[in-house]
């Protein structure tokens, strides 16, 4: 949250290893979401009704600049494991740090009592006020296999009520965790709080899925006299669904920054190696570079670009003065950059889609990633693949290429983006993916493409057609490290390539803010 000219970011944490458990809510600040000061844990469990820990929520400015945390509690059972809804407080309003908090003593504020799955029944969202004075909150859950977000209202923000109905659920998607929701504008890339409603606005409900451990969104409208969300018909709702980011990316959140009048998202990317490599290493887990979030002017998707403060960071540059023809098979260094902590701007063109290769119809069947396992970047094609070889050794023992290919579907094309970790490390024992997505581009346009992609030693995030799709990368390289990791641009497909522009940076480390 934003509070007074300083962001606040709240996480899950335990402070007593790199392994899951003993969690707490670990809170640090910032004044520009780059430089951070860690703070004492903001919540922690000490009480009856947070006995076995303090899980995930969110956070609400009240009228008068009074921010509340609500989040979730595990108690007693029987049954084990319950799962309750509590509220916390800032001790010292005049702290702009907001170092302490209280929790009340009338909490639990929502119980699961009617009809709910108490063992699944977690993750507040942001509240919002409606115009019948009613602040409205969803908790996710579920029934057998169905997905539910279900509402509670609150005239005073303490005595909260069930709506008759869902705001929305979905068979066969399982648990809803973490889930979101949130007006975007119709027009314009600026944010909006999370209370706005009207006829340029649609809404976004995001769900983390705890089967798939992958989120999914949709886009529709939010029927405020029903309370009822019904998604767009240009919306999947399902494990097919829209994704944030089609690689190690869950439990995200996001919020509305006043200051900049913009919707900021923040994911989590968990670990890909062992439990046992996260207790040598002493942490697992990371939060991802915040992301801008806006409505494409098609109203089918989200877009995503990393926050422009990012920008601060950029030190020495590296630019192609002059385009670069790529023929197949062709690999080109990017030299002068600090390759294991980089961030790289690049646009491809290509002459023609003639080359394309044919979209097997089968693969209908499939999602992007069993495609991009089938066709990675060690396999020639016609209109590539082609991208960059990231966090890539001397002699390419190993290297995370994020890439695009280009198919020949009916009527139409369709593209491929791929970050391919089945290289990235010589390590045992890894979890090295294919992850991969759509991109919705119409490529016969113009014939061009952009790809940026931010590399930082252990994660590769990819923002494919100006944020059009995400993937972010765990990976662990055991050559390609500091010094000695490389950065190239690449070509495996029979179409020539051309580099129109490429610009890279060295990337300092943030400061730790005092």
């Amino acid at each position: 949250m934003y509070y007074k000219g300083v962001y606040h970011l709240f996480y899950q944490y335990n402070p007593k290893g790199a392994v899951w458990g003993n969690i707490v809510w670990a809170h640090s600040v910032s004044t520009d979401l780059i430089n951070w000061q860690p703070l004492e844990p903001a919540i922690f469990p000490s009480k009856p009704f947070d006995k076995y820990g303090c899980w995930s929520g969110s956070a609400t400015i009240l009228p008068g600049g009074k921010p509340v945390i609500l989040y979730t509690g595990i108690v007693e059972g029987p049954p084990k494991n319950v799962q309750v809804q509590n509220y916390a407080v800032p001790a010292n309003l005049s702290d702009p740090y907001l170092r302490k908090w209280i929790k009340p003593d009338n909490n639990p504020l929502v119980i699961a009592n009617n009809g709910e799955n108490a063992t699944a029944f977690r993750d507040p969202t942001t509240a919002w006020l409606g115009k019948s004075g009613h602040w409205k909150m969803l908790v996710g859950s579920r029934r057998n296999k169905r997905g539910i977000a279900y509402l509670y209202r609150s005239k005073d923000f303490i005595k909260w009520t069930k709506a008759k109905h869902p705001i929305h659920s979905k068979s066969n998607t399982g648990m809803w965790e973490c889930p979101d929701f949130f007006p975007v504008s119709i027009k314009g890339l600026n944010g909006l709080d999370t209370s706005v409603t009207g006829e340029d606005v649609k809404h976004v409900l995001k769900v983390s899925l705890d089967i798939t451990r992958y989120e999914y969104y949709t886009i529709g409208t939010y029927f405020t006299e029903k309370d009822r969300y019904i998604p767009d018909n240009t919306s999947v709702d399902g494990w097919a669904g829209l994704r944030y980011d089609y690689g190690n990316f869950y439990a995200s959140k996001t919020f509305f920054d006043p200051s900049k009048n913009r919707r900021i998202l923040w994911g989590w990317a968990n670990e890909s190696d062992s439990m046992e490599h996260d207790v040598a290493k002493g942490w697992a887990g990371i939060q991802l570079i915040p992301r801008t979030l806006w409505l494409d002017s098609s109203g089918k998707q989200l877009m995503q670009w990393p926050i422009e403060e990012l920008e601060t960071l950029r030190g020495s540059k590296v630019i192609f003065s002059r385009k670069r023809q790529l023929g197949k098979g062709d690999v080109v260094e990017v030299k002068g950059v600090t390759a294991a902590q980089a961030d790289v701007e690049v646009t491809f063109s290509f002459g023609s889609l003639e080359k394309a290769e044919a979209f097997d119809p089968k693969w209908l069947e499939y999602d992007a990633q069993k495609i991009c396992s089938l066709k990675g970047s060690t396999v020639q094609g016609g209109v590539g693949p082609f991208g960059l070889l990231t966090l890539a050794s001397e002699k390419l023992e190993e290297y995370t290429p994020v890439f695009f290919r280009v198919f020949k579907a009916q009527n139409t094309h369709k593209v491929l983006m791929c970050s391919d970790a089945t290289r990235s490390s010589l390590m045992k024992g890894l979890y090295t993916p294919s992850f991969a997505g759509f991109v919705d581009v119409d490529l016969a346009a113009n014939k061009k493409i952009s790809l940026r992609s931010l590399i930082d030693n252990s994660v590769v995030e990819s923002f494919g057609a100006k944020g059009r799709t995400c993937i972010s990368s765990r990976v662990y390289p055991t050559l390609a490290v500091y010094e000695n990791a490389h950065l190239y641009v690449f070509n495996n497909g029979s179409e020539t390539i051309t580099v129109e522009s490429l610009n890279a940076w060295s990337m300092r480390k943030p400061l730790r803010m005092n």
